[in-house]
This record gives structure tokens, C-alpha cells and sequence, in this order.
């Protein structure tokens, strides 16, 4: 069995160049940053959701539901920009764009946001 036999996921090895180390291994930090970034939110989610919070019961599950989707989509980003840049690698195309990082921001903000309104007005 070659080296590109045993490596996971065969789909993406089986394709263009070996890249330059660094840029894989750059590309692996980032990937395990989105999964930080992940757990962050799902900590977040849960804290939310654990604590007795100057809220109303509506917003914080509403807010812990929100940054646990936020967590879900991070994770995936996670996996598919890991796969969609490691092609391009690969294959020597520019790298893909990334959009998934302004939704999780705009989700953030919004709980932020909220948390805020109620707090002060509580």
C-alpha cells in the first residue's frame, strides 16, 4: 500500500501535487483554531444555559441555542475549508474565500447584543 493509499480522506490525496509541508501544516492550525473557535461557542452555549442569568428564560435559551448552531457551523467550516484549502494546495489554484466567519460574527453579536438590551434594562 503507497503513502496516498493510507492517508484519510483518499478523495483529497488522490489529487494534484504534494504541497510544500508548511502550507499543509499551516492549514492544519487553522483548522484546529476553527475547532477552538467551536468549543468556545459550545462552552459559551452551555454556560449560558447552566447559569441562573439576570435573563429572561426565553433569551437564554434562545442565546444558548444560537451559539451552540454558531458552534455547529464552526465545526464544519472546520472540516470543509480544511478540504477545500488543502485542494487548492494541491491542486495550485487560488485559495477558496471563506464566508462562514461573518455568519459567526453576525451570531455572536446578535447574543451579545441581546444579552446586553436585557441586562441594562433589568
Amino acid at each position: 500500500m503507497t503513502d496516498t493509499e493510507q492517508r484519510w480522506p483518499r478523495g483529497l490525496y488522490d489529487h494534484g501535487e504534494e504541497p510544500d509541508p508548511r502550507f499543509s501544516l499551516a492549514n492544519e492550525r487553522t483548522f484546529l483554531a476553527w475547532i477552538r473557535t467551536t468549543l468556545a461557542l459550545l462552552a459559551g452555549a452551555a454556560g449560558v444555559h447552566a447559569f441562573d442569568l439576570d435573563v429572561t428564560d426565553a433569551l437564554a435559551r434562545s442565546a444558548s441555542t444560537l451559539l451552540a448552531v454558531a458552534g455547529l457551523a464552526a465545526a464544519l467550516q472546520a472540516w470543509v475549508g480544511w478540504v477545500r484549502t488543502e485542494r487548492a494546495l494541491r491542486e495550485g489554484r487560488p485559495l477558496p474565500s471563506n464566508a462562514a466567519g461573518a455568519v459567526l460574527v453576525a451570531a455572536v453579536a446578535v447574543t451579545a447584543a441581546a444579552m446586553i438590551v436585557v441586562g441594562s434594562t433589568g
